[in-house]
């Protein structure tokens, strides 16, 4: 048990009487009832991504109850029963009013696993999560709970096939033909993209967060590519997590021993090698929060130092969806996510020395693993990479104060001359404005525009939901008319967004940023060499005043709400508008500074990865 909990083995019988009850249902020895507890917990959703959960949950704890017990061998501990957790359909709501609980689930997962978690006292936890949301949440809760605790992606869908061309389809196939005018065609790509069961398949943020949970530490880098349905997830993973997770407690190993700021900068870095999620910006401050530190874009890493390494130290490697032709399966089936890992090794840009939840170090675990040398073509070496510089960019700028916004550089198809995009800003208070806009005046969108989305950040949809079916039809449209169209936004993406698209723009619209000043026809810049976002118009101060003043004379009249935000008709959406933190900070529901405090000496900066190798 952790030494810094106070443990009373309570023998009072009012107490003692249901667990001795459970014990008794659960086929297990009443005898060890007063002993650490463990317990393995999932996700549950309306989504193929979580029908394969439960098998691999019950799988799971029918080890645990044949491996707990006195006998010689045996882990004399305590077995609870299993706990769900519920999730949204991302791919499901995508383009609704729903989407707006999608990121309000990542909270809801946590505070829930925190009540299991804490209410039942688990000293040790084996965590089956799908989806990506869900498993943020689950780590942010074990990192809070800080027992031993161990992570398995449920694992990824296989991709589909178009029978007639023999295509590989996946989900974002099927938004991008959102805008076909034949409803045939539409049905038949609907009816053929997702296959199966599991997570979806590209490098979306799914597999983005996957390969973050492992890199970090906190799960088995060869159970993070596995397909759902592969038969390793129930015969030989469920013995491995349950040595694991015992090791671990046997070690008094724990979550923030092995979440620090070293793995934690790991695991940014292999993010940008496999041009993975913007939602990953999204959800590392909220990570490294219940892991101890107070501001993960101070404390662990800048955002300047975050475009230096993107922009000159890490290249993609994967040749992956939504920007490149493969799937996690394919990963899986040449090595795995430790062959991209054990590249980035060699190639001295991570550091190896960091703890796992598998009792060994990163370096360790990759060579036991005997991590595979990359295929070329799959994945791809540092030195020929997929693509010379990494996945992701963060943008400051007068549209982005905050230096919040972020473009997945990975999946943009053209319109930088020079590392420059100039547009005409479309404004859209609304994604269902633009969403009707494509629908019924597709020609109206020119060559050059920049749409501009907002009033759909944390507090303003609230939620902030991500665009993926915007983002995939604007896809369509500039591919079939050989134009280009950006899109900015103070609500997110999916990982499945490609094009010119940057999100997370804050401080939002509804909080007075700045994007809420923009004009129809304004001209904003996207300047890459400089890593901003400007309005050369809200660049004149004049300008900007008298917007800003037209701006609050319209939300003091509204009473404080901007008349444009959505509206908070339920008790968890008026939790968001009240109490959500800006995207820089996680977009979490909790108030700005709570955080669990570390060791003074883990604030302290390491410099593991050579300096000389992105500090300029």
């Amino acid at each position: 048990m952790s030494k810094d909990r106070i443990v009373i083995i309570d023998r009072h019988p009012g107490r003692s009487s249901q667990t001795l009850g459970i014990a008794r249902e659960l086929g297990t020895d009443p005898d060890l009832i007063h002993e650490p507890s463990v317990g393995v917990v999932g996700t549950k959703g309306d989504s193929q991504c979580y029908l394969g959960v439960m098998s691999k949950v019950d799988a799971i704890h029918a080890r645990l109850t044949a491996r707990v017990g006195k006998s010689a061998g045996q882990l004399p501990y305590r077995l609870v029963q299993p706990e769900y957790t519920i999730a949204t359909s991302d791919g499901i709501r995508n383009g609704t009013r729903e989407m707006r609980y999608s990121l309000i689930g990542r909270e809801v997962t946590q505070d829930s696993l925190c009540e299991h978690l804490e209410a039942s006292g688990l000293a040790g936890t084996i965590a089956v999560v799908a989806c990506d949301k869900p498993p943020v949440g689950t780590l942010a809760a074990l990192l809070e709970h800080n027992e031993p605790g161990i992570i398995m992606s449920d694992g990824p869908i296989h991709p589909g096939k178009d029978p007639e061309t023999g295509e590989m389809l996946d989900i974002v196939s099927a938004y991008q033909v959102a805008g076909h005018p034949d409803p045939a065609h539409r049905h038949h790509i609907a009816c053929h993209a997702c296959p199966g069961i599991g997570s979806c398949g590209g490098m979306f943020t799914y597999n983005t967060m996957q390969t973050f949970i492992g890199v970090v530490g906190m799960q088995p880098l060869h159970m993070v590519a596995p397909a759902s349905d592969d038969p390793r997830r129930l015969q030989e993973f469920p013995d491995e997590l349950v040595t694991y997770l015992a090791n671990m407690m046997k070690r008094n190993l724990k979550p923030r021993d092995i979440v620090v700021r070293d793995s934690l900068r790991n695991a940014v870095i292999v993010s940008m090698a496999i041009g993975g999620s913007t939602n990953v910006v999204l959800h590392i401050p909220e990570i490294a929060r219940a892991a101890g530190y107070e501001h993960f874009w101070r404390d662990v890493m800048t955002p300047e130092e975050f475009n230096h390494l993107s922009q000159h130290v890490v290249p993609v490697l994967t040749n992956a969806r939504p920007y490149g032709k493969y799937s996690m399966v394919d990963i899986d089936r040449v090595g795995g996510i430790q062959v991209i890992v054990r590249e980035l090794l060699e190639a001295g840009l991570l550091n190896g020395d960091v703890m796992t939840c598998t009792g060994e170090t990163l370096s360790d675990q990759v060579k036991r693993l005997n991590a595979n040398k990359p295929d070329g073509d799959v994945i791809h070496t540092v030195e020929k990479p997929y693509k010379s510089t990494g996945g992701l960019r963060m943008l400051g700028g007068n549209l982005s104060p905050d230096f919040s916004a972020i473009l997945k550089l990975a999946g943009v198809e053209g319109g930088l001359e020079n590392n420059i995009f100039r547009g005409r800003a479309r404004i859209f208070d609304s994604e269902q404005y633009l969403l009707n806009a494509l629908d019924s005046q597709p020609d109206s969108f020119q060559n050059n525009d920049i749409v501009i989305v907002r009033y759909e950040g944390p507090s303003g949809a609230p939620g902030m939901p991500e665009m993926l079916d915007p983002t995939s039809r604007i896809t369509t449209l500039c591919r079939e008319r050989g134009i280009i169209i950006a899109l900015m936004t103070d609500a997110r993406f999916s990982g499945g967004s490609v094009g010119l698209v940057i999100g997370h723009v804050g401080p939002e619209a509804a909080l007075g940023g700045p994007i809420a000043f923009l004009e129809e026809g304004d001209e904003v810049i996207v300047d890459l060499n400089i890593n901003e976002l400007n309005s050369p118009a809200l660049s004149d101060a004049k300008i900007f005043a008298q917007r800003k003043a037209a701006w609050d004379k319209i939300v003091a009249d509204n009473g404080g709400v901007h008349p444009r935000c959505g509206i908070a008709d339920t008790r968890l959406l008026h939790r968001a508008r009240r109490t959500a933190v800006s995207a820089v900070r996680g977009g979490g529901l909790h108030p700005d500074r709570i955080v669990w405090v570390r060791d003074a000496r883990d604030a302290t900066p390491s410099g593991f990865i050579p300096r000389n190798k992105y500090r300029s």
